[in-house]
Order: structure tokens, then sequence, then C-alpha cells
């Protein structure tokens, strides 16, 4: 992916997501699926997600040979207990990171692109595709929230479904 195709992504996928900040509360509670995340949840995750690129990012251009290590997101979501927590100034948080990130891509990419560095848990890569996985990742999320919205949400009654519109 080219850096400005990647940077109009990047934006893309910021501007759609911080919509779904906006959502009311029923709303938030919605999910993708039996045992999947709420769209809350799916929030909470992306600020973090957002939080450690930066982080990634920054290592990684800065210090050589970086190992950077996989975190286990499902405990995050319990630690926190995301499915019950006020999102508060996450949206905030997150576009501010997010705009952080693409000013990385824009000033680093040309430059190091090709960087290596080694995921505790995928082995080698490189720093350009760690860019591609900050909008990759976004969307993959951004499809689950639509997916959790386009559901009519049903309401278990001890054995009883209800559809509730």
């Amino acid at each position: 992916m080219s850096k400005d195709n990647l940077i109009a992504s990047l934006n893309l996928t910021r501007e759609q997501t911080l919509h779904f900040f906006e959502l009311d509360e029923p709303m938030l509670q919605r999910t993708y699926g039996r045992d999947k995340w709420s769209i809350r949840q799916i929030l909470h995750h992306l600020c973090d997600s957002e939080q450690i690129f930066m982080e990634r990012l920054k290592r990684i251009i800065a210090e050589p040979k970086q190992v950077i290590w996989a975190y286990d997101q499902d405990k995050w979501n319990d630690a926190f207990d995301y499915q019950v927590s006020p999102l508060g100034d996450k949206k905030q948080l997150y576009n501010l990171c997010r705009l952080f990130n693409m000013e990385l891509v824009d000033k680093f990419f040309d430059t190091h692109h090709d960087k290596p560095f080694i995921h505790s848990e995928a082995g080698l890569r490189k720093l350009g595709e760690e860019f591609e996985r900050i909008a990759i990742h976004n969307n993959d999320h951004i499809k689950q929230i639509e997916t959790a919205l386009m559901t009519t949400p049903v309401l278990l009654v001890g054995s009883i479904k209800i559809n509730i519109q």
C-alpha cells in the first residue's frame, strides 16, 4: 500500500470509528454474534490498540533490534471490565493517538518502511507491515460493529427469546 493510500485509509477508519463513540447505551451493548464483544468493548479495545500501536511504532523507529510483545486483549477486556466501563474520554484518546500514528506514517513511511523488528508471536516483520496493520485492524472491527448494528437485539427471558425493536 502506498503512503498516500495508507494515510487515506487511516483517516477514513478514524472518522468511521469516531462516529461509533456517539452511539446510545442500548446500541453500545449490541454484539456481532453470540459470545462476541459488544460495541462498547470493541471501542475500548480500539482505543487500547491505538495506544499500543503508537508505542510500538515509536520503539521500532527510535531503537534498533526491537522485540515487540503481544498483549492479550481478552485479559485487558476482563481486567478493565470493558463490558460495563464507561467510554468517558476514550473517543478523544483514540483520536489523538490515531492522529499521532498518522503523523508517524507520514514522516517515517518512506525512510523506515523496511526497518525490521521481531513480534513476540508473529516473528520477523517490517515497520511498513505494522503501519498497514493499524488500518486493517481498525477496519476489521468496524465491520464487526456494523454487523452488530444490523443485528436485531435479543433479550433472553428463561428459554424464551424476545426480539427488541
